[in-house]
Formats: C-alpha cells, sequence, structure tokens
C-alpha cells in the first residue's frame, strides 16, 4: 500500500475533475477523496496498491477531457487506512 497526494493546478475546476478522479479510482480499487481548493487547485489523495495508485497520478497529469491542466505537484505520505474514495 501507498499513497501519494496530488495538487492540480489549471483549469480543473468546473470540469467534473473530482467526479472523473472518482470514478477512475473506484474502478482502480484506489482509495482515498479529492477536493476543489480556494487558489483554484484541485486537490486528491490516493491510496492503494502502488501500479493502481500511479496510474491516479499519472491521470491527474492529464484530467478529463475539459480539463487544462497545467502543472501537478505529487508528495508522498504514510498509508493512513482509507478504504472508499470520497468527494469532499
Amino acid at each position: 500500500m501507498i499513497r501519494r497526494r496530488v495538487i492540480a493546478h489549471g483549469r480543473v475546476q468546473g470540469v467534473f475533475f473530482r467526479d472523473s478522479v472518482r470514478r477512475r479510482a473506484e474502478s482502480l480499487g484506489v482509495a482515498g477523496w479529492a477536493r476543489n481548493r480556494d487558489d483554484g487547485t484541485a486537490e486528491a489523495v490516493f491510496e492503494g496498491e502502488e501500479d493502481a495508485v500511479s496510474s491516479m497520478v499519472e491521470y491527474c497529469r492529464r484530467g478529463p477531457g475539459r480539463a487544462e491542466v497545467e502543472r501537478v505537484e505529487v508528495s508522498e505520505e504514510d498509508p493512513a487506512g482509507e478504504d472508499s474514495f470520497q468527494i469532499r
């Protein structure tokens, strides 16, 4: 199990970024959460098997079709025992 925190910059709010991330995470068996931040970025935490979490991080670099991701910050964290994926 690994855990990664992602902050996506660019046009990532109002383009179904969080919902797209949730659906993909659930399909891959990844737990965590996603939220919009006041500064216009989108933040997500992914916890699960390394390959699945890495796939989620790469997805955030592209985002859904209407998103325009300029850059992504990724940080490692210790797993916290997340057991589902939520939109906050």
